[in-house]
C-alpha cells in the first residue's frame, strides 16, 4: 500500500488554461495552480481556434513549480505524473519544432501557432469526403466522423500546405504531444489514437482508408512516422512512457530526472477516471467498495465548455451517432463509447452575455455581492410566486429550446444542426433573461436524456450519472439532470478537479507498473473521495411536463432536418 508521503502530479490542459495538482496516494489534493493559455481566433472566420504548444508548455512549467512551492513538497517525493489534454491537433517537425497551422503564407513553416483546437470547424469539407468513403473506420465513430477529430484536420492541412513542408510534419493528439515533450519518446496512447485518430481496435491503421481520402503518404511503408502508433508503439492509459522525465524536462518542471510519466488520456477520459470510482453516502451510510463490473453502469459526464459522456463495457457496443466502441481507451481489454455535446457551458455563457439585460444582471450581482447565477435563481423564484406556479418548469412550460448552436456531436452526429427557440415574445427584461437561462439548462438536460436513451437502446445499462467539471457546481442543473433522465446523479467532492485527479492517477499507475483493469479500478476507487448523491425528485406535474418537453425536443430535430431538406431542394 502507498503511504501519504507518496505524491503524484496531474496536469490538465484545458481549452483556456492549464492546471497542475499535487495529489497524495489517498486522493488528497495538496496544492493546485491554474495558468491561462492563449487562443487565437480569426475575425474573418468564426470556425478558427488555434493555440501554441510553446505557450502551453511554459504555463505547465509555471503551474508545476507553483504547486511544489505552495505545498512545500520536495521534488523527490513526487513519484509520477500524468497528462490529460483536449483532443486538439498539435503539429511539429521531426525535431519537435512547432509548425504553423494558420492558413496563409506561413502555413507549414516553423512558428508559434501549431495547434488546431478541438473546437475548430475548418475541416467541414474534408469530413464530408471522409464520411463518403464507407470505410470500416466510420463504424467506430457512430457512422459519421466529426470534423473535430484529427484526420479531417490533417487532411485540411495537406490541402493547404506545400507538399514538401507537409512531409516533414509530425501530428499528435495533444495528450500524446506532452508525454513526447517530457520523455522524448514518441510512443502514442490507445486513448488518443483510437478515439481521435482513426486507429481501429485490434486492426490498427487502415491503409485503404488513408489512401482513399488522399493521405497515402502517412503510410510510409508501414512505419506511419507522421502519426505514430505503428508496430506496437502504442500504450494503455498510465503505462510508463520511455524512461520518464528527461533531464531537460525535469529541469524546466522543477522535478527529478527519471520521474515516471504515464501514458496520457484525453481530458474527458481523465474526468471519467477521476469520477466514476466514487462511493457515495445514502441514508447516512457510505456505499460499499464497488466491484469492477459496476463501472459499466456508471456514465461519466465531464461538463465544462462542452460535455463528454463516457461509458465502458466488456464487449464492444456500436451506437449510431455515438463515437466508439474504442478498445483499450481507458482499461485494457474494455471498450468505451463516447457521446457529447459540443457546446454546453459555452452555450450558457452565450445566452446570458448576449441578452440585452446582461449589463443589468452584472450590475445587480455587483450590488448584491453575489454570483450572477444566484441572482438569476432569485429572479426565477420570485417569478414563480408572481405567476402562482410551483416550479421553474411550469414557468417556462410553453417555450421550447433546442441547444445545438454549434452543431450536434451525438447522437445525431450532424455539425449542421443549429439552435432554435419556439415561443418568443417581445420581452427583453431581466425576467426574460432568467427564463432563457433556465430554458438553456432544461435543454441541456433533455439532450443528455437523448444521449443516455440512445446508449441504453443499443445495449448499455446505465443506472447512474457521474458528473464532473465546472457545471457540477450548478445545483439547479444537477437536479434537472436527475429529474429529466430519471436516474441518480453522483457529484464528486471537487467537481472542477476530477479531470486533473484522473491525470494524477496516471502517474501512480506508471510508478506502480499496474497493467490490468482490476488494478486500475482499485487505484481509482482508493483515490476518489466519496461523492454526493442526488436522486430524482420531480413532482408528478413537473415530470409530465418534462416528458412532454422531451417529445417536443425530438420533434424539433425532425422538423429542422425536414426544413433543411426543403430549402436545399428549393435552391438546387
Amino acid at each position: 500500500m502507498s503511504t501519504e508521503a507518496d505524491y503524484y502530479i496531474g496536469i490538465d490542459v484545458g481549452t483556456g488554461s492549464v492546471r497542475a495538482c499535487l495529489v497524495s496516494s489517498q486522493g488528497t489534493i495538496k496544492a493546485s495552480n491554474t495558468q491561462d493559455t492563449i487562443t487565437w481566433r480569426d475575425p474573418q472566420d468564426h470556425r478558427i481556434f488555434e493555440q501554441s504548444t510553446a505557450d502551453i508548455w511554459a504555463k505547465i512549467c509555471i503551474a508545476v513549480r507553483k504547486v511544489l512551492e505552495d505545498s512545500k513538497v520536495e521534488p523527490a517525493a513526487v513519484n509520477g505524473l500524468g497528462f490529460d489534454a483536449t483532443c486538439s491537433l498539435a503539429v511539429t517537425d521531426f525535431q519537435g519544432n512547432p509548425v504553423v497551422v494558420t492558413k496563409g503564407p506561413d502555413i507549414g513553416k516553423i512558428g508559434e501557432r501549431n495547434i488546431i483546437l478541438w473546437a475548430d470547424h475548418r475541416a467541414e469539407k474534408e469530413a464530408e469526403v471522409i464520411n463518403s468513403t464507407g470505410s470500416i473506420v466510420l463504424q467506430y465513430v457512430g457512422g459519421t466522423m466529426s470534423l473535430e477529430m484529427e484526420v479531417p484536420k490533417i487532411l485540411w492541412l495537406k490541402n493547404h500546405m506545400d507538399p514538401d513542408l507537409f512531409s516533414r510534419c509530425q501530428f499528435f493528439d495533444l495528450p500524446d504531444y506532452f508525454t513526447y515533450k517530457c520523455t522524448d519518446d514518441n510512443t502514442r496512447s490507445f486513448c488518443s489514437t483510437t478515439c481521435k485518430c482513426s486507429f481501429v481496435p485490434d486492426k490498427g491503421w487502415q491503409e485503404d482508408f488513408f489512401t482513399g481520402i488522399g493521405l497515402e503518404e502517412l503510410i510510409d511503408g508501414g512505419e506511419w512516422r507522421q502519426i505514430g502508433a505503428a508496430r506496437g508503439r502504442v500504450q494503455a492509459a498510465g503505462t510508463p512512457v520511455g524512461q520518464g522525465l528527461t533531464k531537460r524536462a525535469a529541469n524546466e518542471l522543477g522535478l527529478k530526472e527519471g520521474t515516471a510519466v504515464g501514458s496520457g488520456l484525453i481530458d474527458a477520459y481523465a474526468g471519467w477516471m477521476g469520477t466514476i470510482g466514487a462511493r457515495y453516502v445514502e441514508n447516512g451510510k457510505l456505499s460499499n467498495f464497488p466491484l469492477l463490473d459496476e463501472s459499466r453502469h456508471r456514465l461519466g459526464a465531464v461538463a465544462g465548455t462542452s460535455t463528454c459522456h463516457l461509458v465502458q463495457s466488456r464487449d464492444g457496443i456500436f451506437v449510431k451517432g455515438v463515437w466508439g466502441p474504442y478498445k483499450d481507451a481507458a482499461f485494457p481489454n474494455w471498450w468505451m463509447n463516447e457521446g457529447g455535446q459540443s457546446s454546453t457551458g459555452q452555450l450558457l455563457d452565450f445566452i446570458i452575455t448576449t441578452h440585452p439585460a446582461y449589463p443589468e444582471l452584472k450590475k445587480r450581482a455587483e450590488q448584491e455581492n453575489n454570483d450572477i447565477h444566484k441572482v438569476l435563481l432569485d429572479i426565477l423564484n420570485r417569478l414563480c410566486m408572481d405567476n402562482n406556479v410551483e416550479s421553474f418548469t411550469e414557468l417556462t412550460r410553453d417555450v421550447h429550446f433546442y441547444p445545438d448552436f454549434h452543431g450536434n456531436r451525438s447522437p445525431i452526429a450532424d455539425p449542421r444542426m443549429r439552435g432554435a427557440i419556439v415561443g418568443l415574445d417581445l420581452d427583453a427584461s431581466i425576467n426574460d433573461l432568467a427564463r432563457k437561462y433556465y430554458l438553456t439548462l432544461e435543454s441541456i438536460s433533455l439532450q443528455t436524456k437523448h444521449i443516455i436513451s440512445s446508449l441504453n437502446a443499443a445495449g448499455h445499462d446505465i443506472t447512474y450519472l457521474y458528473i464532473s467539471g465546472g457545471q457540477a457546481k450548478n445545483t439547479l442543473l444537477m437536479k434537472l439532470f436527475a429529474d429529466t433522465c430519471g436516474i441518480p446523479i453522483v457529484l464528486p467532492v471537487r467537481g472542477g478537479e476530477a479531470v486533473v485527479l484522473g491525470a494524477a492517477m496516471l502517474g501512480r499507475v506508471a510508478k506502480q507498473g499496474v497493467k490490468d483493469a482490476e488494478g486500475l479500478w482499485q487505484i481509482m476507487v482508493e483515490m476518489t473521495p466519496p461523492g454526493t448523491l442526488i436522486i430524482p425528485a420531480a413532482p408528478e406535474k413537473v415530470q409530465k411536463i418534462l416528458n412532454a418537453k422531451y417529445k417536443i425536443f425530438l420533434e424539433m430535430i425532425d422538423i429542422q432536418k425536414r426544413w433543411r431538406k426543403e430549402m436545399e431542394e428549393a435552391t438546387m
